[in-house]
């Protein structure tokens, strides 16, 4: 496997304006952790279908401008993001949380922005746009 160079990483603050977009409009709230089902199954499909069809992007990531890329250089798949939202996820779930609280420290604190889910995944979130090979 050939590893590009991350460019342009998205940091924490992108990122979670991104999420707190799409819960704004699924919930009319912009982040409310005290409603947040970790099983949601219109929320987990929108998230495995769409980045996968919309070159890493979903909604609230193209209006905050950022999107999903592999660290391959290739577009991201269905094997890709369910590596990234559900194995990370069932990982998260097993940490009680501190794994979560570790990724946040890593988006702070990485150079190349990348959090667990990321490492499980081999991707990362840029705020560049797709290339024209993409």
């Amino acid at each position: 496997m050939i590893y590009m160079e991350v460019t342009n990483p998205a940091g924490f603050q992108n990122r979670f304006l991104a999420t707190g977009i799409i819960s704004q409009l699924l919930y009319g709230v912009f982040y409310d952790s005290e409603n947040y089902h970790s099983i949601d199954y219109i929320r987990l499909i929108y998230g495995l279908i769409l980045p996968v069809v919309w070159y890493g992007y979903t909604l609230g990531r193209r209006m905050a401008g950022n999107r999903i890329v592999r660290i391959d250089g290739r577009k991201v798949d269905i094997g890709t993001m369910i590596l990234r939202n559900i194995v990370a996820g069932i990982f998260y779930i097993l940490t009680l949380g501190i794994g979560l609280i570790v990724s946040a420290f890593m988006i702070g604190g990485r150079e190349d922005k990348r959090a667990i889910h990321d490492f499980i995944a081999q991707t990362y979130v840029t705020t560049d746009p797709p290339s024209k090979t993409q």
